[in-house]
């Protein structure tokens, strides 16, 4: 099994791909990043994290036609700068490739197949699940009725495809990009994760079969 791996997810909203990429990371020894990541992204850039915040996972086409206008420190003096969703994505990139080279890592979303795309050692996982499960799970966690909770999921799945989709000229979603689709509302979160560390162990222990043949 090899020491050094890199778990990408990729998430429908309420389909569990926070708490089963946590599981995840205790299992293989490795850091967890999702919002971590804007932390490491916000120390890279010298911006504050509040900003990566506003802008985490949401792009349209249309808005990548402007440039985004914030606040910005330097030398004990504040100026505007401006500042384009191109940019910040790719400040968010170069955090997660340097996270991705000092370690094993588990990436949650933000496009983190397509940014370590070049790795030889990453495993791809979307992890779907039924839209009912999905919008009991937001009801439950965002304490909204079941009308909500499905245009809560509705708006932030359009924003997080559009984010995607820009970013990696691909389809949010498409299984042709991951090695791994699996629904997490027939088994539950736990049963889920138990099925995808085994995929991936048995994955990586063929790849090292292979390679000392």
């Amino acid at each position: 099994m090899m020491e050094h791996i890199i778990i990408n997810i990729g998430r429908q909203l309420g389909s569990g791909g926070h708490d089963i990429g946590r599981m995840l990371a205790l299992d293989f020894h490795a850091k967890y990043y999702d919002r971590e990541l804007l932390n490491l992204a916000a120390k890279e850039s010298g911006f504050s994290e509040k900003f990566f915040e506003q802008n985490d996972e949401k792009k349209g086409f249309f808005k990548g036609l402007f440039n985004v206008q914030t606040s910005h420190f330097s030398g004990g003096s504040l100026y505007k700068t401006n500042f384009s969703q191109e940019s910040l994505f790719q400040f968010q990139s170069d955090a997660m490739i340097k996270a991705a080279k000092e370690g094993s890592c588990v990436f949650v979303g933000r496009c983190a197949d397509y940014v370590l795309r070049d790795f030889d050692n990453t495993v791809n996982i979307f992890i779907t699940a039924s839209l009912e499960y999905r919008i009991e799970q937001i009801m439950n966690k965002q304490h909204l009725d079941k009308d909500e909770a499905r245009r809560f999921i509705e708006q932030k799945e359009s924003k997080r495809a559009s984010y995607y989709n820009y970013f990696t000229g691909k389809k949010w979603g498409s299984a042709e990009s991951y090695d791994l689709c699996i629904d997490s509302s027939i088994l539950g979160f736990v049963e889920t994760e138990k099925i995808i560390a085994e995929f991936i162990r048995k994955r990586f222990n063929n790849e090292e079969n292979r390679l000392n043949q």
